[in-house]
C-alpha cells in the first residue's frame, strides 16, 4: 500500500511539552520514514484502532505502548501488510520485516542451518541482481541501464549484502544460538531457542524497516543489549512493541502510545500520542498527562454544575411563588425591570458558556485495571512442609542434574541462561514431562501458567474461570481482566489479555504450588510490578521461571541459577 505523505504523528495527538516523534530525526532521508495515515480498523463489532495517524522517523528506534487489547499487534500486522486496515493508508519501505514468534517451518523436518541459509537468501539474491546489473551498464551506459544499477545498489547497501555471512555469525552468537549445532532439528530445541532463532532470521535478512513485536521475550541480558545495539546501528525505521521497560530504556528514543488521552464527549476516541524520549520519559510525562486530563475533567464538571444551577436560579428569579402586585410594588417596577434586565442577561451568558462547555467537555479518564492482589493461600499446608523435592533430576541436551527442595511457603526463582532448562524444569514439576534419571516428587495439588498457554480460541473468559455462558453476575476477576470481555472470544483478545485470562484461571482457585513460566511475558509494566509485589506477600509457594531483569533486580526469596545442560545448577538465598 502506498499513499502520499500523511500527516505527522502531531495530527492524531502529541504530548504537551513534546514534539512529535517525526520531527526528532534528520539523520536519515525522510524517503525511508514509515507513515500511516487515519488508520481504523474492527473485529466484527469491536472497535481496535481508531484514526491513527504516525510517523517513524528511519534511524530513530521508536517504542510503541499502549495497554494489552489497545491495538498493538494488530497495527503491526497492518504496517507489515499482512492485513488489510478498515480505512487509511499506510507507506512503509521496503522491504519489511515483521517479527513471528513462530518460524512458519515445519520442526519435525527443518534444522537452525536451513533456516539460517533461508535468511541468507535475500543478500544473495540481490548481490547477484546487483552485479547483473554492473554488467549490464558496462555495455549499455542507458539512463534506464543506470536507474536500474543505482536502485539495486541502494537497496544492497540498505541490506548490507556484502556483510551478511559475517552478520548471520555475530547475530546467532549475539542471541545465544552459536553453540547450538546447525543440523539440529527445530523440534528438538527449545521454545525459548525457536524464539530467538526467528529473531535471528529477520536480523540476518536485514529488511529496511524493522516491526517487532516482544523482541526479548526469550532473550538474557546480554541478548538484549546486543539487539539494542543493532537497533541503534539500522538505518530504516524500527518500530518495537514490547513491555520490557529496561529494553525500552536502552534501545528506544521515542514512543508511540495507543492509550486513549483527552477527547471531547462528542468525538470518537482515537489516534496516538507522541512523546519524544526514552520510556522512562515517557513514563513521567504519562503520569503529568494522566493527572492534567483528571484535573481538566473535575474542573470542567465542577464549571458545568455551577453554570446548570446559575440557569435554573436565573429562569426561577420573579416566577415562583409571586405575590400579587400591590401599589407600592408597581412603584419599584422601574428598578425591577431594570435588575431582571440585568438578571435576563446574566442567565442568557450562562446559557451560552453551558452550551459551549457541554459541547466541548472532555470524556471522562478511563479506569484503569489495577492487579488486586492474590487470593488467600492454603492454610492447609503447615510451614515447613515439603512440596517439592528433587533429586539429581534430569533430562538429556535440556537440563543437567538438579537437585531441589522446597516447602510450603517459600518462594523459589529459576534464573539462567537462555536453553538452560527452565522451562524444562517447571514441565518437570507439572509432570508434563519424566525425567531420564534421578527423580521428581512434588504435590499433585499444583498448577502451571506456561510460557505459550494453548487455549481454544472459540471459547471465552467465562468459560477458562469455569463457567458457562448461561452464569449471570461477573466474577472475581482480580482486576487482571475486564468485565466486558468475559463473553467474547478468546481468538478475539490480545495475547496480554489472553495472558491476563489464563492468570486469572489459575488463581479463581489456587493451589497450594504455583508454578509461573516468565509470567510477566505479554503484561504492562504497572501490572507486572503488581504482581510481582502479591507474589512476594502471598502465603503460598510459588517457583518462578524467568529471565526478567526487572523482576530479578527486585527478587528476595531463594534463587535456583541454571548454567546449562551440561552444568550443575547453583543456589543461593
Amino acid at each position: 500500500m502506498t499513499s502520499p505523505a500523511p500527516r505527522t504523528a502531531a495530527s492524531s495527538r502529541t504530548a504537551p511539552g513534546a514534539e512529535p516523534s517525526s520531527l526528532s530525526s534528520s539523520r536519515a532521508d525522510s524517503a525511508l520514514h514509515l507513515r500511516a495515515d487515519g488508520i481504523s480498523h474492527r473485529y466484527g463489532a469491536r472497535r481496535v484502532l481508531t484514526d491513527v495517524s504516525l510517523t517513524v522517523p528511519a534511524g530513530t528506534p521508536t517504542g510503541l505502548l499502549g495497554e494489552n487489547g489497545s491495538g498493538k499487534s494488530t497495527l503491526l500486522r497492518i504496517l507489515a501488510g499482512v492485513e488489510e486496515p478498515e480505512s487509511g493508508e499506510v507507506q512503509t519501505p521496503g522491504p519489511v520485516g515483521l517479527l513471528r514468534q513462530e518460524l512458519p517451518h515445519d520442526p519435525a523436518t527443518t534444522t537452525l542451518a536451513q533456516v539460517v541459509e533461508e535468511a541468507l537468501t535475500h543478500a544473495r539474491r540481490l548481490e547477484e541482481s546487483l552485479t547483473e546489473a554492473g554488467a549490464e551498464l558496462a555495455v549499455d551506459d542507458s539512463p534506464r541501464a543506470a536507474a536500474r544499477y543505482d536502485a539495486l545498489l541502494a537497496r544492497a547497501t540498505l541490506a548490507d549484502v556484502w556483510n551478511a555471512e559475517t552478520r548471520a555469525a555475530e547475530v546467532l552468537s549475539g542471541l545465544g544460538l552459536a553453540d547450538v549445532p546447525s543440523n539440529r532439528l527445530l523440534a528438538e530445541i527449545s521454545g525459548g531457542q525457536r524464539g530467538r532463532l526467528a529473531l535471528a532470521h529477520l536480523l540476518i535478512t536485514r529488511p529496511t524497516t524493522l516491526l517487532l513485536d516482544e523482541p526479548t521475550n526469550h532473550l538474557d541480558d546480554a541478548g538484549a543489549r546486543f539487539l539494542a545495539g543493532l537497533l541503534a546501528e539500522h538505518p530504516g525505521p524500527v518500530l518495537v512493541a514490547s513491555h520490557d521497560r529496561a529494553f525500552l530504556d536502552e534501545a528506544t528514543h521515542a514512543q508511540l502510545d495507543l492509550d486513549p488521552s483527552p477527547t471531547p464527549l462528542g468525538e470518537e476516541v482515537g489516534g496516538l500520542t507522541a512523546y519524544t524520549g526514552t520510556f522512562t520519559d515517557y513514563l513521567l510525562a504519562r503520569l503529568d498527562a494522566r493527572e492534567r486530563w483528571e484535573r481538566r475533567f473535575r474542573d470542567e464538571q465542577e464549571e458545568l454544575d455551577r453554570l446548570r444551577e446559575s440557569v435554573k436560579a436565573g429562569h426561577s428569579v420573579g416566577h415562583e411563588g409571586r405575590a400579587p402586585r400591590t401599589e407600592a410594588k408597581a412603584a419599584k417596577k422601574f428598578y425591577a425591570d431594570r435588575h431582571a434586565s440585568v438578571v435576563s442577561r446574566r442567565v442568557r451568558d450562562a446559557e451560552r458558556r453551558l452550551a459551549e462547555l457541554e459541547e466541548s467537555q472532555i470524556r471522562k479518564p478511563p479506569a484503569e485495571l489495577h492487579f488486586t492482589g492474590m487470593p488467600r493461600g492454603d492454610r492447609r499446608r503447615s510451614a515447613g512442609e515439603v512440596l517439592v523435592s528433587v533429586a539429581d533430576a534430569g533430562l538429556a541436551r535440556r537440563l543437567a542434574p538438579t537437585s531441589l527442595s522446597v516447602s510450603a511457603g517459600e518462594k523459589l526463582l529459576i534464573t539462567g541462561l537462555n536453553g538452560s532448562g527452565k522451562s524444562t524444569l517447571l514441565s518437570l514439576l507439572a509432570g508434563l514431562l519424566d525425567p531420564d534419571r534421578g527423580t521428581v516428587s512434588v504435590t499433585r495439588d499444583r498448577a502451571l501458567l506456561a510460557q505459550d498457554e494453548e487455549i481454544d480460541e472459540r471459547s471465552s473468559v467465562r468459560r477458562m474461570l469455569g463457567g458457562t455462558p448461561e452464569d449471570e453476575g461477573v466474577p472475581d476477576l482480580m482486576g487482571l481482566v475486564h468485565p466486558r470481555d468475559l463473553d467474547r472470544p478468546l481468538g478475539e483478545l490480545s495475547r496480554g489479555q489472553q495472558r491476563r485470562a489464563a492468570l486469572a484461571a489459575l488463581l479463581t482457585s489456587p493451589p497450594s504450588l504455583l508454578l509461573l513460566d516468565e509470567p510477566t511475558n505479554h503484561l504492562s509494566l504497572d501490572l507486572a510490578t503488581r504482581l510481582e509485589r502479591a507474589i512476594g506477600q502471598w502465603e503460598g509457594t510459588v517457583i518462578i521461571a524467568s529471565h526478567d531483569r526487572w523482576l530479578r533486580r527486585r527478587w528476595t526469596g531463594r534463587v535456583l541459577e541454571l548454567d546449562g545442560p551440561g552444568a550443575a545448577p547453583r543456589s543461593r538465598s
